[in-house]
Order: C-alpha cells, then sequence, then structure tokens
C-alpha cells in the first residue's frame, strides 16, 4: 500500500507539502503516439477558420440600427482572414526551415 503525505498535529492529520512524484512516462512508449494523437487538426482548424469567417460576413445582412456591428463583423472576419493566410504562408515554407 502507499503512503501518502500526511503528517498529524495536535492528533489532526494534516497534508505534507511535499509534491509526490508520479513516475515518468517517455512518450514514445505511449501507445497514442503511434497514430497521432498528440498532433493538431491542421485541415479542419482551417476550414472551421474559413466558415467562421463566412459567417461573419453573411450576419452583416441584418436588423442593425447603425453601423458599429458592420465593423467588428468585418474587422474580425479580416482578422481570421489574415491568420488564415499567415497559416498558409507558414506551411507552405516550413520545408525551407
Amino acid at each position: 500500500m502507499r503512503r501518502h503525505n500526511v503528517r498529524r498535529f495536535e492528533g489532526v492529520v494534516v497534508a505534507g507539502k511535499a509534491v509526490e512524484k508520479r513516475p515518468e512516462v517517455d512518450p514514445r512508449d505511449e501507445p497514442s503516439a503511434e497514430w497521432g494523437w498528440h498532433g493538431s487538426f491542421p485541415k479542419a482548424t482551417r476550414i472551421a477558420g474559413w466558415v467562421s469567417a463566412a459567417i461573419l460576413l453573411v450576419m452583416i445582412k441584418g436588423n442593425h440600427e447603425n453601423n458599429t456591428e458592420n465593423v467588428w463583423l468585418v474587422g474580425l472576419a479580416a482578422f481570421i482572414v489574415l491568420l488564415l493566410l499567415l497559416d498558409l504562408r507558414k506551411s507552405r515554407t516550413a520545408w525551407r526551415k
């Protein structure tokens, strides 16, 4: 049985301040690393980004009283498109580094 890091203080069990060490796990030993669980989803992320930008631009047509909402919608859509274009540029030049 494992001993926890506890001590007694005037008859009361008090947790200690020392941190218990967990056994180290090498990522190469984890079976999920073989099938890419630790990776990301770049294709789905790009698709979601383009869809989000398109939805923001479609939301311009609405019952707005003034153009403040339109400025925010266009600005956010432009920011998302800028990030997507920077990601596209980064992925195309990644092999050169």
